[in-house]
């Protein structure tokens, strides 16, 4: 069993589509001076028009960066998709895959994630694959179910696989809202993923939460023992809010 003093810390940001070339200077810049390598590790994954730029702004810093989605396909015939090879070139560390938003608007299958994820894998990429359950899922007090079917084809990659990816639970109905789960029921769902990660041998899989997380509320969040870190949306693009969070 690993305790969370074994898993180091990360915090994400997830731009979604905000940004323009003369907003991300600014924030780039603030993060880059900020060096926030001594409270945590820290990244941001950005639109996939703004990686040169991200590339060149964070290059020689201690925040990554990354993409916020990748095509399950190497090459080929896929307008308007974009290969784990291409985000190689621009120095991406991460990759999101199953974002909720992905999920619902793009009708991306438990499947589709978890190739997804194979993908970046293959391609020498960390993906981190978000898994989430629904307002009317968790009144109805499906949660956990809906977890699981969504991990259970990530499962399947098997142990060496899972060994080098991220997991994060966002609650669709606390991204973008305002609402938060509190710490303990983030830390319920945190602790089932942890105890199926134990069974297949892989335990120190960091697992972030996501949805509405706040300077104001990050603090509690990240007591709970099985809350690695982060992935942080709308507050990602104000460079104080963000390294508040990291800093939490």
């Amino acid at each position: 069993m690993t305790s969370v003093e074994d898993r180091a810390r990360l915090v994400l940001g997830n731009w979604k589509m905000h940004g323009s070339l003369a907003e991300n200077t600014a924030l780039l810049a603030a993060l880059r001076a900020a060096d926030p390598a001594s409270h945590c590790e820290i990244g941001v994954c950005v639109p996939f028009p703004y990686l040169a730029q991200a590339a060149s702004a964070l290059d020689g810093s201690t925040v990554s960066w990354g993409a916020q989605d990748i095509s399950a396909h190497a090459k080929g015939a896929y307008t308007g998709e974009v290969s784990g090879a291409m985000l190689n070139e621009f120095g991406c560390r991460w990759a999101l895959a199953g974002h909720s938003e992905r999920r619902t608007l793009h009708g991306e299958t438990d499947q589709l994630v978890a190739d997804k994820a194979r993908a970046a894998l293959d391609a020498g990429l960390t993906p981190v694959v978000c898994v989430g359950e629904s307002l009317a899922d968790r009144e109805g007090g499906n949660t956990l179910g809906v977890i699981e079917r969504q991990l259970e084809p990530v499962l399947a990659l098997g142990a060496d696989a899972l060994a080098r990816l991220v997991l994060a639970y966002e609650p669709v109905w606390a991204i973008g809202t305002g609402r938060t789960a509190t710490p303990e029921q983030a830390q319920e769902v945190h602790g089932a993923i942890r105890v199926a990660l134990q069974g297949l041998g892989v335990g120190q899989v960091r697992v972030l939460y996501g949805g509405s997380v706040k300077a104001a509320n990050a603090a509690t969040l990240f007591a709970m023992p099985d809350i690695d870190g982060a992935l942080v949306g709308g507050a990602s693009l104000v460079a104080e809010e963000f390294l508040r969070i990291a800093a939490a």
